[in-house]
């Protein structure tokens, strides 16, 4: 019994923006028996967190800059969290915008890419990649920030646009990853519908339509089972 009761961990969530929640990640930790709150940090009416709320942060996307601290004023009390958690021991996973931020706070450069990555393109895992990934999968891109890799990290892999699609950290308890491992039907679908004017005139050869985005079944079906492995490799040192 106290193995099991050991084994369940609270989890936080940090969204950006009501287009780009949890996704498959929340069906994950429910099958697991996990609990986890989200806080919208884009409504202002409540701070992040504090470190001792959570055992595990995941940090979502979203399409404002890391430093645009003006029109975002959550986002200098949410870097501080970061950074609090970084030197804690507790498991961090960031996703788009959230990889950006950790890529940033570990003193990796985050910049605005040549080329937006917007869609469905391919991943090859990385040969260092220490994560339980397939050699290659199709995975949802939404961005047009990019980040190198921090000092100490270990790349998870590439896609032809962004040369780093992710990287791990301190023994993989830290992991920033471009893509959307957590899209489903609905996630997709709220992210589209949220896409601004300037998502619209954004044309590049990595970036496809909406109606190519939207017809994507089989790629959702390859990509659960993906996350699925990522979540547990991630989270498995932490639960016992």
């Amino acid at each position: 019994m106290l193995s099991i009761i050991a084994s369940i961990m609270h989890i936080y969530f940090l969204q950006h923006t009501p287009a780009q929640g949890p996704g498959r990640l929340a069906d994950w930790l429910d099958s697991m028996g996990h609990s986890f709150n989200t806080r919208p940090l884009y409504s202002g009416e409540l701070p992040p967190p504090q470190l001792h709320d959570f055992d595990a942060l995941i940090v979502l996307g979203g399409a404002m800059d890391i430093h645009d601290d003006n029109a975002h004023p959550w986002i200098r009390r949410e870097r501080k969290l970061i950074d609090r958690v970084l030197k804690s021991s507790k498991p961090l996973l960031g996703i788009g915008f959230g990889a950006q931020l950790i890529a940033d706070a570990l003193g990796a450069i985050v910049s605005r890419s040549t080329q937006p990555e917007l869609g469905w393109h391919r991943v090859t895992r990385s040969d260092r990649c220490d994560l339980d990934l397939p050699e290659s999968f199709d995975a949802f891109h939404w961005h047009r920030d990019i980040f190198g890799l921090p000092e100490g990290s270990t790349p998870i892999g590439a896609s032809e646009a962004s040369p780093v699609q992710g990287f791990s950290w301190d023994g993989a308890r830290v992991v920033a990853l471009q893509c959307h491992l957590e899209t489903t039907r609905s996630w997709l679908n709220d992210c589209l519908a949220g896409a601004d004017d300037s998502v619209h005139e954004l044309a590049g050869p990595w970036v496809q339509s909406f109606d190519e985005m939207r017809d994507s079944q089989r790629r959702l079906d390859r990509l659960a089972p993906t996350l699925d492995r990522l979540m547990t490799d991630w989270l498995q040192p932490f639960m016992y």
